[in-house]
């Protein structure tokens, strides 16, 4: 019972965790001063737990738990969280602080998911089947937020042709102006682009401790990578490059319409994921 109530802020921690993450990318991209705060927060309250169950394992065991390599790596997530929240303090370096998270996220997640460190079975099964839902439920938020931002953007170049030919109405009226449809579109890949990112990471870990051949091209696996990377290739060329207007929102249905394939013709590609779903 102990071990299961403990396991559940473990899991707490972790969805704590991704909120500050996501909140961190949004600062790291648009220098947003109030999701920094609050992502400092929200990472504050995961270093008080993950402080407790460090001064608890210290109590429980007699001695500093850095012997086996799963404590080991619990002391090294909890390095990197105090070392993120120092930095913050300290100094604005938002690319070092984002990365910092998204590494200190990928190394508690092990810790906390790995069914091995786990005395009972049924606590280790259950927290497997946990992390598949989890990933699973990311990824799904994550589509969410790229297909409304796909939308945005369709509704852009509806908008913009029309207002190109010249053919003002009702129609005209009724949608967004440019500058805001071009916004929300941002922002939605801003929220969707982290969430991608954790459920990834949290599906590796799925697959390595459930599959016993897991490969990295696998179908599925490659063209998730590949969404990742092309809407980071999206941000690149919309914040290094300034790519603004019609460009942009054509390169973000692009990006999308990759997304569908990934998931349609890539998913039934796979060695794996159709039959977890």
């Amino acid at each position: 019972m102990l071990e299961m109530n403990i396991t559940r802020l473990y899991e707490l921690s972790i969805i704590l965790y991704a909120l500050s993450v996501l909140l961190y990318f949004i600062d790291f991209l648009d220098n947003n001063r109030k999701a920094n705060r609050v992502a400092f927060w929200l990472l504050s309250i995961v270093w008080v737990f993950q402080t407790f169950f460090f001064v608890f394992r210290i109590i429980e065991t007699g001695r500093f738990p850095v012997l086996s390599i799963f404590e080991g790596l619990y002391f090294y997530a909890w390095v990197l969280i105090t070392l993120s929240l120092i930095i913050n303090r300290l100094m604005r370096i938002d690319f070092l602080i984002f990365f910092t998270n998204v590494l200190g996220f990928l190394v508690l997640a092990i810790h906390t998911f790995a069914p091995v460190q786990h005395q009972s079975p049924a606590v280790a099964e259950q927290l497997v089947s946990e992390l598949l839902m989890i990933h699973i439920t990311m990824t799904i938020l994550a589509y969410g937020a790229f297909s409304l931002s796909f939308v945005f953007s369709l509704l852009y170049i509806l908008q913009y042709n029309l207002l190109k030919q010249k053919k003002w109405g009702k129609r005209l009226l009724r949608i967004e102006d440019l500058a805001k449809l071009d916004h929300m579109s941002y922002v939605l890949n801003i929220i969707g682009m982290p969430m991608l990112l954790l459920g990834l990471i949290l599906g590796v870990i799925w697959a390595y401790i459930k599959i016993e051949q897991f490969h990295w091209y696998d179908a599925k696996v490659l063209g998730s990578f590949a969404v990742l990377g092309i809407y980071s290739f999206y941000f690149y060329k919309r914040i290094v490059k300034e790519v603004q207007g019609k460009e942009i929102a054509l390169l973000n249905i692009g990006s999308f319409l990759f997304l569908l394939i990934n998931f349609f013709l890539f998913g039934s590609l796979s060695r794996f994921h159709f039959w977890y779903s």
